[in-house]
């Protein structure tokens, strides 16, 4: 093997690590049909969309809490008021909404995730 192998192998390792550890991570985190999410907010979950602003100028669910999930970190305590509430996270397409609901479980909230994103919430 030479360097350039090793290096394209310990990259491809890299990658996978950080997959997995993302899935391990992911893994109490429950997802949502867009059904279900309707159902849950009826009886008291919020959402909340991790898009960014441009993302969300464009399209956004009913009575849904905007914060991107790059600024979750320093504007969590804008959520301190939902804490005994579910908060159901949104993206584009289920991916950075996992790692908001993380995050949300790492600070103690209860998190779900809308799997799918905004495009499986029909109208």
């Amino acid at each position: 093997m030479n360097g350039d192998q090793i290096f394209l192998y310990g990259l491809l390792a890299v990658m996978v690590l950080l997959y997995l550890r993302k899935k391990f991570q992911a893994r109490g985190i429950p997802n949502y049909s867009g059904a279900q999410v309707k159902e849950r907010v009826k009886n008291g979950s919020v959402l909340l969309d991790v898009r960014t602003a441009a993302e969300r100028s464009s399209r956004s669910l009913p009575k849904s809490f905007h914060i991107p999930l790059h600024e979750l970190g320093t504007r969590m305590k804008e959520l301190e008021r939902h804490r005994g509430a579910e908060i159901i996270c949104y993206c584009a397409s289920g991916s950075r909404s996992v790692s908001a609901a993380v995050k949300l479980k790492k600070a103690g909230f209860t998190a779900g995730n809308l799997e799918g994103g905004i495009g499986s919430w029909s109208l």
